[in-house]
């Protein structure tokens, strides 16, 4: 591939040279006081496939969500059933994690996001609740099972029994519903042809259960932890880096910069690019965001193919800079490619890939 690789304009800066976005990413953000909040995640990706985003292995797991004007993660502005304006900071929580047990939602609505997307939206037990998450992916089970953690509260795990199935199925989903959302849960679930989960919800109808449980915690965040983070995803690997950049950027005091690397196969395969492009032009001194396709249109102006080392290179925030960190969410091919793999959901293994040519340790990079 050419080490001269086209740039995704972003909507604020269409015109923007490589040496702007250099520029951008060696810039630090002011800091002030700081509030922790919790980003969590989970062991995205597992399963089998190379550093493809079609393979099924990237996203039978990530999810996220739309409200009623199609935004992902925010609520609804209008008063509705299930999301009522100012309730919220009265609302109980539905999760509590600890010894509760798994909890039985209703499937409210499944519609149709593409080909293969659907927006799911599970009803929560009470009218007036939230679901006690900050920041959070959902691991999904297809057999009645068991689990524990050592962790604090702040993801979920969900439980569905398959008739046919004798061991469980583990998947991340990562619902990105406004913490204040008040009644419901909303996910995008990407299907894969043979992956039991995603089918399984695929297939599910309005008035279906599916019990789920947690929260569980991965990465804690602080507001100005970091002067810059990157976020480099595959597939639906988005989800949870969109749940990081949106507390972020809905928080006044937390001035850190984002810049997002996407890799998908199609355009249409691109989740949250109208919310992505909203938050680079509400923030175009903090927001960037820069998407690369396996199959794109003739008439696509960013980069081609795989994410490669001259991408990253040109629009991260420099290794030697101290106070950063680069988050890697996405298909076991792309972790292996450009961070390593993880040993384990609690190991983070070894860093290699680009981000380790690069010259980036690794204590600068966290892998979902």
């Amino acid at each position: 591939m050419s080490n001269s690789i086209p740039h995704a304009p972003a909507p604020a800066a269409s015109n923007t040279s490589f040496q702007h976005v250099r520029r951008y990413a060696s810039e630090a953000a002011a800091k002030s006081s700081s509030n922790t909040l919790l980003f969590t995640g989970a062991a995205a990706g597992a399963g089998i496939g190379g550093y493809m985003y079609s393979q099924r292995a990237s996203a039978e797991g990530q999810h996220g969500n739309t409200n009623e004007s199609g935004a992902f993660g925010q609520p609804a502005s209008k008063t509705e059933e299930g999301n009522i304006p100012g309730k919220a900071a009265d609302a109980s929580k539905c999760f509590t994690g600890g010894d509760q047990g798994f909890v039985s939602l209703v499937l409210m609505e499944s519609e149709n996001i593409n080909h293969n997307t659907k927006k799911l939206r599970f009803h929560l037990p009470e009218e007036n609740s939230v679901s006690g998450l900050t920041i959070a992916c959902m691991f999904t089970l297809s057999h009645i099972a068991s689990f524990t953690t050592d962790k604090l509260p702040a993801a979920l795990i969900t439980k569905y029994k398959g008739p046919e199935m004798e061991k469980p199925v583990i998947r991340p989903y990562t619902p990105v519903s406004d913490e204040n959302t008040v009644g419901y849960l909303d996910f995008i679930v990407k299907k894969y042809p043979g992956g039991p989960m995603s089918e399984h919800l695929h297939n599910m109808q309005p008035g279906q259960r599916l019990d789920m449980k947690g929260p569980i915690p991965k990465y804690p965040w602080e507001e100005n932890k970091h002067d810059h983070i990157a976020l480099i995803a595959g597939g639906t690997g988005i989800t949870p880096m969109y749940q990081l950049a949106r507390a972020i950027f809905n928080n006044p005091n937390d001035k850190t910069k984002v810049t997002l690397v996407f890799g998908n196969v199609s355009e249409e395969d691109v989740l949250l690019k109208r919310e992505w492009e909203d938050l680079e032009n509400k923030y175009p001194n903090r927001m960037r965001a820069f998407y690369t396709l396996n199959n794109p249109p003739e008439d696509w102006p960013g980069p081609k193919g795989m994410i490669t080392t001259d991408l990253l290179k040109t629009v991260l925030p420099d290794p030697k800079k101290e106070n950063i960190k680069v988050f890697v969410c996405g298909p076991p091919g792309m972790y292996k490619a450009i961070a390593g793999a993880k040993k384990s959901p609690k190991d983070q293994g070894e860093l290699t890939g680009m981000l380790a040519e690069l010259g980036y340790n690794k204590d600068q990079v966290y892998k979902f």
